[in-house]
């Protein structure tokens, strides 16, 4: 219980650090909230889905040699870990085709100028 504690403390320790910008309207703690979710949130959660696909590699190849509980905990484990990965990528695909569809993303690419002949 220990060693979770240590490592829920070092994943929170940055959040600390960002809590340290300053919000001055609902606008900025939503942009805030959603920069965390897509630079923080997201890829530790992919992290996690591959360490358990590799944990269940590990199990049913190298730990489960002749021992079948530990090949089927393995291939479980193993298909966990894809199901996670189809199921987050899925709703990725998803949220773009909706951003993409309903055009919530309304920035103007700023085009170069043409060269002016006179």
């Amino acid at each position: 219980m220990k060693k979770f504690a240590y490592a829920a403390t070092a994943f929170v320790l940055p959040l600390l650090a960002a809590a340290q910008t300053r919000v001055n309207s609902v606008e900025d703690l939503g942009s805030l909230v959603i920069n965390l979710i897509n630079n923080v949130a997201v890829p530790v959660v992919f992290a996690l889905a591959f360490i358990v696909f590799i944990w269940g590699v590990f199990q049913y190849f190298v730990q489960g040699g002749q021992d079948e509980e530990k090949r089927d905990a393995g291939k479980n484990l193993m298909l966990y870990g894809l199901i996670g990965f189809f199921i987050m990528v899925s709703v990725w695909g998803l949220v773009n085709i909706l951003v993409g569809t309903v055009r919530l993303n309304e920035a103007v690419p700023d085009y170069p100028t043409a060269p002016r002949s006179n």
